[in-house]
């Protein structure tokens, strides 16, 4: 009995990891399987000229202009969801902040828009800013502004998607921070309302560095989720007008399913996970540090 107790004990954890091998595996196979193919002239209205051409694709692509419009743009999007949505969050957290029964039931409520698919958001507010009979082309024409194209126009396809993927994921920050929040030691603060400390100074002095690694994590995922973004944008415009708003994933899948291209398409997707990567890396070594510098200061 005592072998068989030493034993299980030992083969306990191997088994408690297998299912994180088995995701990794899962994860890995599609990751090598798009290396292969990128090193391939792999088109699908050309079967048999299928071969290998190693770096070809990544070259085609960085003399390409269309390459760096892409580029831009998916930066441009990630800086403007994250930060519109960090800002917006952040306040919102704030504001139910107190644990009250009001609070409590708006913070239930933030958790709706998580609940609805991205996509058929987008193909709802797709609807609601038709510039023909769209209940946001109404609003604003009632505020003054008139036919606003929204996402039919380039000047004002980036803000409209912005928008819906704010009212989709602003919600995930909120809840991010809003735990922060209220996770925070209450004797600061006490401490600076009993010396009559002005709220500015409370805010920027003790309650946002305390909150920077909550606020460090919630950027991190979103921006992750941003430079990937794929069902708001093309369910809205499908990467137009034109070329505004083709992201990496838009003009993946565009290669991929309109072009045929698989051998450019897994270029892209490639590329897309060098920038992320690289990106999240240098995010998370300055939160290191950050951090140790907090812990030193304590």
């Amino acid at each position: 009995m005592e072998r068989k107790r030493i034993t299980l004990t030992r083969v306990l954890p191997y088994l408690l990891s297998l299912p994180a091998l088995l995701v990794c595996i899962g994860i890995l196979i599609p990751f090598f399987t798009a290396i292969l193919y990128s090193l391939q002239r792999y088109n699908l209205a050309f079967p048999d000229a299928r071969g290998f051409i190693w770096f070809q694709n990544y070259l085609s692509l960085f003399v390409s202009g269309s390459f760096w419009n892409t580029v831009r743009v998916s930066l441009e999007y990630t800086v403007f969801t994250v930060g519109v949505q960090l800002v917006l969050g952040l306040g919102i957290a704030l504001l139910l902040r107190e644990r009250n029964w009001i609070n409590d039931a708006m913070s239930v409520l933030l958790i709706l828009p998580l609940m609805v698919a991205p996509a058929i958001a987008a193909l709802m507010w797709k609807l609601m800013t038709n510039p023909n009979f769209g209940v946001m082309s109404y609003l604003v024409s009632v505020l003054g502004v008139h036919d606003f194209k929204w996402a039919s126009s380039p000047r004002s396809a980036l803000f409209t998607v912005v928008l819906v993927d704010t009212w989709v994921y602003t919600p995930f920050i909120t809840i991010l921070l809003l735990a922060g929040l209220r996770a925070l030691p209450k004797q600061p603060f006490e401490a600076a309302e009993l010396d009559g400390v002005p709220p500015t100074f409370v805010f920027f002095r003790i309650t946002l560095p305390m909150l920077t690694p909550y606020i460090l994590t919630a950027s991190l995922f979103r921006m992750l989720d941003s430079m990937q973004q794929f069902d708001i944008i093309y369910s809205m415009t499908q990467g137009g007008p034109g070329d505004t708003l083709t992201v990496f994933q838009v003009q993946a899948y565009l290669e991929a399913f309109s072009f045929g291209s698989i051998g450019k398409s897994a270029a892209l997707v490639i590329v897309l996970w060098a920038i992320t990567y690289a990106l999240s890396t240098v995010f998370i070594k300055n939160w290191l540090k950050l951090r140790a510098k907090a812990r030193g200061q304590t």
